[in-house]
């Protein structure tokens, strides 16, 4: 998809983080917009914002872990502009803590939002993107946990590594009934965006105060918020979109960490965990 001007584009979490860039940058390259959240709110202060831009704007209060609310969206993308282009199922939530700590509600709250809202967006979309016989591209969030785990953090690491695996079916998928549709699975690294504070509004009060964790949270919280700017983590996904590049990392710092690990899986050698660092 080299055009972006005149085209459609759905974002899932457009409130806040990358998904407020997402829909930025599309706004920026004349994209009319279908701008799904949460948090009413910030989608009504962000549709004044992208508006006064002189953009074509429709907000939509969706809770991605419900299938009819995507369905709903779907409907309401399709009424009012008739066509769907690029796809983002960008929306996620993070906590940490003991697996074995974590509530049955946590792990639900978590697979819920970052595994199966893709998975309801993946249903409410790609049949009607299909229809159209149009190009288009479809942009599921992961993360850098989506290849690596790491302790403390296992609702949402199992939640990104499964968004990795739909991706990459998703694709293979599209290709073998010869689709103009594309797909790619976005990996980022560390971005300045509040993910690390997304669990606070549940009123969460996690068990562990170890050290562990201490330096886990330090990690989340300082260097998520030195990270790359989310708008140059926009700029990155429309780019690989424009070439129709599945894999879009953001640091290359991580990908030895990425090669270390495949080399231990194909030398059958136990994994062992380090607090990754970024000089990117």
């Amino acid at each position: 998809m080299q055009e972006f001007k005149g085209k459609v584009a759905v974002i899932t979490g457009a409130a806040s983080g990358i998904g407020y860039a997402l829909a930025k940058q599309g706004a920026g390259l004349g994209m009319s917009l279908v701008l799904a959240d949460i948090n009413q709110q910030r989608l009504d202060e962000l549709r004044e914002e992208l508006s006064a831009q002189g953009a074509n704007v429709l907000v939509m209060k969706t809770d991605v872990s419900k299938p009819e609310a995507l369905d709903a969206l779907a409907d309401a993308a399709y009424q009012r502009f008739g066509q769907v282009d690029v796809l983002f199922n960008n929306a996620g939530v993070l906590i940490s803590g003991f697996s074995w700590e974590r509530s049955v509600a946590d792990w639900r709250w978590i697979l819920d939002i970052n595994l199966m809202g893709v998975v309801h967006g993946i249903r409410s979309f790609v049949p009607r993107m299909l229809a159209q016989g149009t190009e288009g591209h479809i942009v599921n969030t992961s993360s850098l946990a989506g290849l690596l785990a790491a302790p403390l953090m296992g609702p949402y690491t199992v939640s990104k590594q499964a968004v990795v695996a739909l991706t990459e079916t998703l694709h293979y998928e599209l290709q073998s009934i010869g689709a103009q549709l594309s797909v790619s699975v976005l990996c980022p690294g560390p971005i300045a965006t509040d993910i690390a504070q997304s669990g606070q509004s549940r009123e969460i009060k996690s068990a562990v105060s170890d050290q562990a964790n201490d330096q886990l949270m330090g990690f989340l919280t300082d260097g998520i918020a030195a990270g790359m700017s989310a708008a140059e983590c926009a700029e990155r996904v429309f780019a690989a979109i424009q070439v129709r590049q599945f894999w879009i990392f953001t640091h290359e710092d991580f990908k030895p960490e990425y090669q270390q690990r495949m080399d231990k899986i194909i030398a059958s050698q136990n994994p062992e965990y380090q607090l990754y660092t970024v000089t990117e």
